[in-house]
């Protein structure tokens, strides 16, 4: 799971490499963003991802889980992190449930909100 979330941070945030989260996301997951609808399957989340790095400016994304819980084929996190931007450090808090499957553990429901 910690490979998973480096994934994320570095490939796909860090270096723009979206087509990295077909190793972070499962093929029917979906993502719940703040006060936007409900995005479900790998590409519309690609494309979800790539919009909103480019319109905020992202430049890194850090994720700091602090409670993991195992619950056979699923796992749940309960998360804090912040969002760099060119002018801002945006705070986050987050849940993602995973699914073990497809190669290993992947993201397959994923909730954030700012936490400010």
């Amino acid at each position: 799971m910690d490979e998973v979330n480096r994934i994320f941070e570095e490939q796909v945030v860090g270096q723009g490499r979206f087509e990295a989260l077909d190793q972070v996301y499962t093929r029917d997951a979906l993502i719940l963003p703040p006060g936007g609808e409900a995005v479900q399957g790998l590409e519309a989340i690609r494309a979800f991802w790539q919009q909103a790095a480019r319109s905020l400016g992202v430049t890194a994304c850090r994720l700091r889980p602090f409670e993991t819980t195992i619950l056979g084929e699923m796992a749940c996190e309960v998360a804090r992190g912040e969002i760099v931007t060119g002018s801002a450090t945006i705070p986050i808090q987050y849940v993602v449930l995973w699914k073990c499957g497809d190669g290993g553990w992947k993201w397959h429901r994923d909730i954030w909100n700012t936490s400010a």
